[in-house]
């Protein structure tokens, strides 16, 4: 099944744009949450088929929102991408063992984004 409806998880407005005009530009559908709290109401209220995540955020961390989503039985389906300012490798790692199915680092490359969405669906 193809990836349609995504959510956006970044406490920075201008990030948010950026993403939602990438992601709407190439057809998908677009929802948004400023933080982790938020995120999970999102979540819960309309399941998106893929979330993308930012890791520094007031709250809950991407990380910890992450790994609360990968340990729900009726979320964890839903493949999260981490879009970070973290470029370490260590982050990397650790963002995908909190159940993250691909990280990138900000500023997002569109081509980039787009092509990791691509291998998900």
């Amino acid at each position: 099944m193809a990836i349609q409806r995504i959510l956006i998880v970044d406490d920075s407005p201008t990030e948010r744009y950026y993403l939602t005009d990438i992601l709407v530009r190439s057809g998908f559908t677009v929802s948004t949450a400023e933080n982790g709290e938020e995120a999970m109401a999102k979540i819960k209220a309309d399941k998106p088929q893929l979330i993308l995540m930012d890791v520094v955020m007031p709250g809950q961390n991407g990380f910890q929102v992450t790994r609360a989503i990968a340990k729900d039985p009726e979320l964890q389906d839903v493949p999260i991408i981490i879009c970070s300012s973290k470029n370490q490798e260590t982050d990397r790692i650790w963002g995908i063992r909190q159940g993250a199915k691909d990280y990138l680092v900000k500023p997002v490359d569109a081509a980039e984004l787009l092509a990791k969405i691509a291998a998900l669906g």
